[in-house]
Parts: structure tokens; sequence; C-alpha cells
């Protein structure tokens, strides 16, 4: 403790501020990829708009709620050490808004998981299965959290505060790992679709490892510093990661649509119908890019095979949603 009987701050609320300030630049990001997506895709789903609305409301929430504990901590209490080890309201309140913000995109891509595995009840109940056990988990802290009064008494819990970041990670992780395979699936072999598809790849992942990372990193830093407050940092911009995850992905559809401008393969339905050597494929296949009004990437492939033989070349179009 110094002189003046205030506690070193830089551990405790010195990670509070942190992650509050990391927290409204990323939702700088969320408003601006919001205003792009409403401008962009107007003829969108209503559920689609629906969701964007909501989503970006509880973010909004969410960063009122985390500005509130700084200003109670550090300007409503200054100079009194005393409140320190208070938990104000709003401190807990952003843990269930966080968690509510990221079942909502989670159960997004869980969307686009049942679509790409064609209507796969097992593998999309899997990852149901981890989104309800995340959510589940956050609901029994949140229970728990809002009947105590002091960081002493929250410290008692601390085991499900980590299951919240471990099952988040867990989670997020295998929409990735799900969405990366089935992607991987619809590769033809041909160069030019499976460059498009290539991308979509890596913009899954890079999409889902953001939040997992996030995740990680307030996992083991309140393994390592339970008693520090380095893992809000962390879990501050959980909620913001979620938010902007979901807007990358919808916004991504225009660039998507540019790039599969492009003359590239040969059917999917007809691939594994012709035999190797039989057909000489002159490929012209062309991606028609996303449809504004669904996020689902469709891509369709016109492909003209020339049989060694006198019959004349055949045209085959194929429709395939990615």
């Amino acid at each position: 403790m110094s002189a003046t009987g205030v506690p070193a701050l830089d551990a405790t609320m010195g990670g509070l501020f942190i992650g509050i300030i990391v927290g409204a630049t990323l939702w700088g990001i969320t408003a601006l990829q919001t205003w792009y997506y409403y401008r962009e895709y107007p003829n969108d789903p209503w559920h689609f708009q629906l969701l964007v609305g909501l989503v970006f409301t509880l973010d909004t929430v969410h960063q009122i709620f985390i500005s509130h504990t700084g200003y109670s901590y550090l300007v409503s209490n200054f100079f009194n050490p005393a409140y320190l080890e208070h938990v104000t309201w709003s401190i807990l309140a952003e843990v269930l808004i966080s968690g509510v913000v990221a079942v909502l995109v989670q159960s997004f891509f869980v969307g686009r998981i049942y679509t790409l595995s064609k209507k796969n009840l097992y593998v999309t109940g899997v990852v149901v299965i981890l989104i309800l056990a995340q959510f589940g988990v956050t609901l029994a802290y949140c229970s728990r959290a809002f009947t105590m009064s002091t960081y002493t008494q929250i410290a008692t819990i601390k085991g499900l505060s980590m299951a919240i970041n471990g099952t988040t990670a867990a989670t997020d992780l295998a929409i990735a790992v799900v969405l990366c395979s089935l992607l991987h699936k619809s590769r033809t072999g041909f160069r030019r679709s499976d460059t498009l598809i290539n991308k979509l790849i890596i913009f899954t992942v890079n999409t889902g490892l953001l939040t997992s990372l996030d995740a990680i990193c307030s996992l083991a830093t309140i393994a390592a510093l339970p008693d520090k407050f380095v893992y809000i940092s962390f879990f501050f911009a959980l909620s913001r990661l979620y938010a902007n995850s979901l807007l990358a992905t919808l916004n991504a559809r225009a660039r998507f649509r540019g790039d599969s401008e492009v003359t590239s393969s040969i059917s999917l339905s007809a691939i594994n119908n012709v035999r190797p050597g039989a057909v000489l494929e002159s490929v012209h296949a062309h991606a028609m890019g996303v449809r504004s009004q669904s996020n689902n990437i469709a891509i369709r492939i016109d492909t003209t095979k020339q049989f060694n033989s006198d019959r004349d070349g055949e045209d085959m179009t194929d429709d395939r949603k990615l």
C-alpha cells in the first residue's frame, strides 16, 4: 500500500481500465460495421436484420455497463480504498450480457453448419450442446455472483469463471473446425473454384479463432493471477469480438461476390461421374457471388465437357450454397 493509504492499482483497476479502452475501441468498429451492413444489405431477410440490431444493442449496453464499472471505482469512489473490495452490479451484469451475445452469434454460425452439413443433426447437435453448456455455466455464475458483495466472496466461485472461458473457447474452436471441414469437403479439385473455398476457410478460421484466443487468454490469466484483474481486460473484449465476427461475416459477402466473378471450375454434381481420360475439360465456370438476401455464398458453376466422340459438348450448371 502506498503512503497515501491507497493500494497500487496497476494490476487490478489498471487491467479493468485497459479493458474498457479496448472495449470502447472495438465498439466503434462494431458501430461502423453495423452502419455498413444496413447500408449495403437493406434487402436481407428480416431475421438477419433483427439479429444485427439486437447484437449491436446488447453490445452497446455491455459497453455502458463496463464504463459504469470503471467510473464507479475510479471516479465516484476515488481515494476510497475500502470500495475497491466491493463488487459493483454492472461488472456482474456485463457477464450476463456477454453470454447472451455469445449465444446469439454462435447460433448464427450453427445455422451455417446445419445448412452446409445438409441438415446433419449429429454434427449440428454436438455444437448446440456446447453452446447450451456454455450458457448454462454463465447463468450458474451470475446466479451465484449476484448474491455476493465482495471480491473475496467472488473468489470462491473462481471455478465457474474459468468454466465460462473454457466452454467459450471449446465452443468457438468446434464451430471453426466444423465449418472448415465442411468447406474443405466442398472442394472440386479445380484451382479457381478451390481458391474461393480456401478464402472462405481462411476467413472462417480468422473470425472463429479471435474469440477462442481471447477466451483462452482470459482463462490463462485468471488461473495464473486469480487476485488480479488482468483477465478482465480480455473478458471485456469478448462481447465485442463476437459482434464483430458476426458483422464481418455478413459484410464480407460483397467482397466474396467480387472475388467470385472469375472463370473457373466444373460441375460439382457431375464431377464424380467423369472418368479420367474420357473428357477434356474446357472449364469456364463462373461464380455468381453472394446473394444479398442470404448469408450463404452461392457459387454457380457452368461446365463445358468435350467428349472424345462425335457427340456434341454438354453444358451443365450447378448451384451450391457455401
